[in-house]
């Protein structure tokens, strides 16, 4: 016989794990829109903010930030370089090692994503409070989820 309580429980809507998820879409669609004008799609957007944050970082760096690898990374980074908003530099002593730094046209777009960050932040109906606490709430829920797996 079937136990009613967890049938409730093994639908979509209760799952975090569709909740997260269908947020996660929900915000990359509100995102494409306001990124287009910049010409950067929404892992763009990461790596740009990554060097905002701290320009001339390594490739490993941005990856160890962004939880990206390499791969992934790489094309990121070309895109961007042709986009003419960053430069990729080999390190002379350690040819593996590339140094990525903001252009001038990379570096001005930071002023037009604090149009992004406002209309996502009126997007979401919550106030700043709110949006805080929710943050901190996701990172703390990803850093369990990463310490369990290992």
């Amino acid at each position: 016989m079937k136990d009613p309580v967890l049938e409730k429980e093994l639908t979509l809507d209760r799952q975090l794990c569709f909740a997260v998820y269908g947020a996660s879409l929900a915000l990359n669609r509100a995102y494409k829109p306001l990124l287009e004008p910049l010409g950067l799609t929404y892992p763009q957007y990461l790596v740009m903010m990554a060097l905002w944050e701290k320009d001339g970082q390594q490739v490993k760096e941005i990856g160890e930030m962004l939880g990206l690898d390499s791969g992934t990374l790489s094309p990121l980074l070309k895109r961007l370089e042709q986009a003419g908003y960053v430069q990729r530099k080999r390190d002379s002593v350690d040819e593996r090692q590339v140094t990525v730094t903001l252009t001038p046209a990379g570096a001005a777009l930071k002023e037009q994503a604090l149009d992004v960050m406002m209309s996502i932040g009126r997007a979401t109906g919550c106030t700043m409070q709110e949006l805080e606490t929710l943050r901190d709430r996701l990172k703390s829920l990803r850093g369990h989820l990463t310490a369990a797996k290992e």
